[in-house]
This record gives structure tokens, C-alpha cells and sequence, in this order.
């Protein structure tokens, strides 16, 4: 990933969070490790610090002037970690804890699009505890194929794409290998967007398409078969469409900062939204610095805005309060 030479702007103190303990561990330390490298690039001082290894708990946030949050999957997206710094009193880039726990569990996160009328699949939660034949027949009555996922996880650990009854036990051991919580979801069979914001502006929508059943964890990581596309097939009305149902997702979640929605789109051209990540990836398989460079916008410049929002979002916050 490229990182541009240092803008003429004030020198910030940040420090980076990146790692922790989750099963995202490995793309959290690579995310901080390339925002870390982009953001000394533009002239900050910038500490990169793991949780799993230092306490955020018992740190000195003194003097820090903002913190990028690059932690991904539980304890860097559910709101926890969001918490302890706003009782620090420390800016932070992206979303509060409020909407960074509701936006990390999908089935709230699909409660709140539907008192929105954003489109999104129909859906069952369901619990680990749940009677296998009450589940059996749940995911009957929704229909198949359908999608078991994990209600609170990241970059498509736990999901299978189940196309009969007899693939249902597999699927919900793997679901809840991950979370005691899972959903089953009807499978939208279509073409995959993603849409990422930078608060409320938009950046350029991007097409994914892979020869994997689905956009798994390796198509988003290691599958250099992957493809992203900025010209669509799809009409203009149906990529404004996609767009708008994007960008009402996280009007409905009041995001901040940096997020990504991800949707997909049917037969007919209607586009359904599936989750928001609150934190998205900075690695070089990543979305959104791949829309924003689609836009002109460099990566360090984009971490530099991240942060620069951060600050006034606080800033903010802080005069309203």
C-alpha cells in the first residue's frame, strides 16, 4: 500500500489499536501496522499499541491527541472499547459506543434498517440452547437457501450459505463455534456491493466478484482472483439505488467516521443491505482504500481526514454537552 509524502499540517500525537484478541487478530495488526506507517507519513507521532498486550484500561491517555481504532471483530467493534475512551475523554476514530453495538450485532443492526424501511433480508435469530428440530424448522418456513451467520463477528467467520435442510447442522456448528447468538438469513442471490462513507459522504461504490460461493474470508484476504469493480452492468437507476439503500443504513445507525455497508442486489435490481462494519479493513486487500484511492483520495490522506474528523467530532460533542 503507498503511502504519500507528508502534508504541510500540524503534527498530532496518536496512537494506533490494533491486534487484540479476537479471531481477527492477524488483520488487525496488519490494518494498524499499515495506518500506522501512513499516518507517521503525514508528519504525526504515532504509537502502535496491541490490547492484548497493554491494558487500554490502564493506560495514560494524557497527551494523546486522538486515537485510530484498527481493532476489528469483539473487543474492538462492539462498543467496549469505544466506552473506556470516551470516559478518557480521548477522540476516537469512527463510531460511538452506542452505534458501534448496535452496528456490530446483526440483528439489531436489521431491527433498526427495518423501523427505517431500509431493505434488508428476512430473518431468525436463533441461540445455541435452541432445540435443533425448533431450528429446523424455523430455517423451513424461512426458506432456502439461507445464510448462518454469527449475530456478533467479523470478516464472514462462522457464515455458510445453506442450500438444504441436511446441511443445516454443519452450518449452525460452525455459527455457533463463533457466538452463542446466530441468524438465519434468506440468501439474496445476486451481485455484491459494497459502499463506504466518510461520515456522510459517500465514496465510489464497488462491485466484488469471486468464483468462491461467497465473499468469504479468504476472498477478502488472500484470493488475488478477486475482483472489484467501479463499472457496473447494472443500470443507472439500479446503481443509484444501491447507492441511496447504502447510504440510508447509515443514516438510520448514525454513523461516524469511516464505514462500510455491505449489500447485495437480486435479480429484479433491488438491493438489499446485509451489515455495516463500523471498523472497516486498512489492509491491501481492503474496500475502502480502494474506493477512496477510486476517488483521488490517497491512503494517508485518508487516514489523516479519520483522524482530523475524530477530533472535531469530539470537539463537538464536547460543546453540545
Amino acid at each position: 500500500m503507498g503511502v504519500e509524502e507528508a502534508a504541510p499540517r500540524d503534527s498530532l500525537k496518536i496512537t494506533v489499536l490494533a491486534g487484540g484478541t479476537s479471531a481477527e487478530r492477524d488483520i488487525s495488526l496488519k490494518s494498524g501496522e499499515n495506518v500506522a506507517r501512513a499516518l507517521e507519513s503525514r508528519g504525526h507521532q504515532v504509537t502502535v499499541v496491541d490490547p492484548a498486550e497493554t491494558d487500554p484500561a490502564t493506560a495514560d491517555w494524557s497527551g494523546i491527541d486522538c486515537v485510530f481504532l484498527a481493532l476489528h471483530g469483539p473487543g474492538g467493534e462492539d462498543g467496549r472499547i469505544q466506552e473506556l475512551l470516551e470516559q478518557a475523554g480521548v477522540p476516537f476514530t469512527g463510531c460511538s459506543s452506542v452505534v458501534s453495538r448496535l452496528a456490530f450485532s446483526k440483528s439489531a443492526t436489521k431491527e433498526r434498517l427495518a423501523q427505517h424501511h431500509v431493505p434488508t433480508p428476512a430473518y431468525v435469530l436463533i441461540h445455541e440452547s435452541d432445540d435443533a428440530s425448533a431450528i429446523a424448522q424455523k430455517a423451513k418456513q424461512l426458506g432456502f437457501p439461507l445464510v448462518v451467520k454469527p449475530d456478533c463477528q467479523g470478516s464472514s467467520f462462522g457464515v455458510t450459505i445453506v442450500e438444504s435442510e441436511d446441511q443445516l447442522p454443519a452450518a449452525l456448528s460452525e455459527c455457533f463455534h463463533y457466538d452463542q447468538y446466530g441468524l438465519l438469513e434468506s440468501a439474496v442471490s445476486g451481485s455484491e456491493f459494497t459502499l463506504g462513507l466518510l461520515d456522510s459522504t459517500p465514496l465510489p461504490l464497488i462491485e466484488i466478484a469471486t468464483e468462491r460461493e461467497f465473499f468469504d474470508f479468504a476472498a477478502k484476504y488472500t484470493d488475488e482472483e478477486t475482483d472489484y469493480r467501479f463499472e457496473f452492468a447494472h443500470s443507472t437507476n439500479v446503481v443509484q439505488a444501491i447507492a441511496t439503500a447504502g447510504a440510508a443504513a447509515a443514516k438510520a445507525l448514525e454513523t461516524t467516521g469511516l464505514v462500510r455497508v455491505d449489500l447485495r442486489v437480486d435479480r429484479y435490481g433491488q438491493p438489499w443491505v446485509l451489515e455495516l462494519n463500523t471498523i472497516p479493513g486498512f489492509t491491501d486487500h481492503s474496500l475502502i482504500p480502494k474506493a477512496a484511492e477510486h476517488a483521488g483520495i490517497g491512503f494517508a490522506s485518508l487516514c489523516d481526514q479519520s483522524v482530523r474528523l475524530a477530533i472535531g467530532t469530539a470537539a463537538n460533542s464536547r460543546t453540545t454537552t
